[in-house]
């Protein structure tokens, strides 16, 4: 076995190890099942004006949400929201402010409105990078321990409900603004770390290589 063989390998093991435990606790009694067509009048009076009637946001610089996993966008919307220290896990000036005044039912709701709808395909978009893309996301890169994408979420970008959000389809652009705050810190609300621990390894070319190519799976 090579070094570098190893030293994916040993990567991915802790990849696989924190999954593990996320997945243990996602395991746990949690309600998901909300009211798609209470979330709908939400949505059609609230969320509407970023992210589009069905969860397909006219602008990249907002995430579609249309056929997401429920689970991963009741998550969200909960680390969004303020804790008791005040703090919300995941800091987002606009989000932070819109979600705020919601009970947890009717994230729920929300949650389950935009799982029921059907995501807009989106297409890769740069053919230069679209070889290196496909590689990070297949294989990832043995030479400095980046695990493959596809190993959490999917070959089609499917995700894993609750554990691993649906990516496939996703604005390139959005992707890769996540990828960045995960790899400086400014976003962690990632299970023990799994997500800042890939981006810090991947370059800015890299990055925009793989969201480029995640934006064409289907």
């Amino acid at each position: 076995m090579t070094r570098s063989s190893l030293k994916l390998m040993l990567s991915a093991t802790a990849l696989a190890l924190a999954a593990n435990a996320y997945a243990s606790d996602a395991a746990k009694p949690a309600a998901y099942r909300g009211d798609a067509a209470k979330g709908k009048e939400i949505a059609m009076t609230v969320c509407i004006a970023c992210h589009g009637p069905d969860g397909n946001s006219p602008t990249a610089a907002n995430p579609k949400l249309a056929g997401q996993h429920a689970g991963y966008l009741f998550k969200q919307m909960k680390n969004f929201k303020a804790g008791p220290d005040g703090k919300p896990e995941r800091v987002n000036a606009i989000m932070n402010g819109m979600i705020a005044a919601y009970s947890e039912e009717q994230m729920q709701d929300l949650a389950a409105y935009f799982a029921s709808q059907k995501q807009t395909g989106g297409a890769a978009k740069n053919r230069e990078t679209l070889e290196l893309g496909k590689k990070l996301y297949r294989a990832g890169d043995a030479g400095k321990g980046l695990p493959a994408c596809a190993a959490c979420h999917g070959p089609t970008g499917a995700g894993l409900p609750v554990q691993y959000p649906r990516i496939a389809g996703q604005f390139h652009e959005y992707t890769e603004a996540q990828l960045k705050a995960f790899r400086n810190s400014e976003r962690a609300n990632d299970p023990n770390k799994m997500m800042q621990m890939v981006a810090i390894k991947m370059t800015d070319a890299e990055i925009r290589a793989v969201s480029d190519y995640i934006a064409g799976l289907h």
